[in-house]
């Protein structure tokens, strides 16, 4: 009778580890941070070929759950010397987020963060801190990690193209 508890006491132990395994990946996948009434969600930069000196980070997407706007006015990394905000190619002193809304800053889009003064190359599978300033809620650090877009992953796995 022993032994047919310390079994089920062992398959009980292997059934929370797995369980344990499980959380642990699903919160490294969702790869989300909030900030007050923000959430950030999946915040990626774009692989750059050495001595390209600057690339772009961007965020899948940037929600206001809240009932007042804030503003994007910022952002550093030790990744790089300076990091710009920008729409359509133009430097801007920040991006407005209207209360309950919910903006895109992606690859295929208007607005970037240009990391400028790349201190290495950013390669496929990296992450790096990145700090967030923002007017009403202040700063959050996020990681970003490095990837090629999924258009572009299609694209390159295509003979065709």
């Amino acid at each position: 009778m022993h032994t047919c508890s310390t079994r089920v006491g062992a398959r009980r132990w292997r059934q929370l580890l797995a369980a344990a395994g499980l959380l642990a990946a699903a919160a490294a996948a969702a790869h989300d941070f909030k900030l007050g009434p923000l959430r950030i969600d999946h915040p990626y930069a774009t692989a750059e070929a050495a001595g390209a000196g600057n690339a772009s980070a961007y965020l899948r997407t940037l929600r206001n759950g809240g009932d007042r706007p804030d503003r994007l006015i910022g952002a550093s990394t030790p990744a790089a010397q300076r990091v710009e905000i920008q729409r359509d190619g133009r430097a801007v002193d920040g991006i407005v987020l209207p209360p309950k809304s919910e903006l895109r800053l992606r690859h295929d889009g208007p607005m970037r963060l240009l990391l400028i003064g790349l201190k290495a190359p950013l390669k496929d599978g990296e992450r790096f801190a990145m700090t967030l300033r923002f007017e009403r809620s202040g700063e959050r650090e996020v990681m970003v990690w490095v990837q090629q877009p999924r258009e572009v992953r299609r694209v390159v796995a295509d003979p065709r193209h």
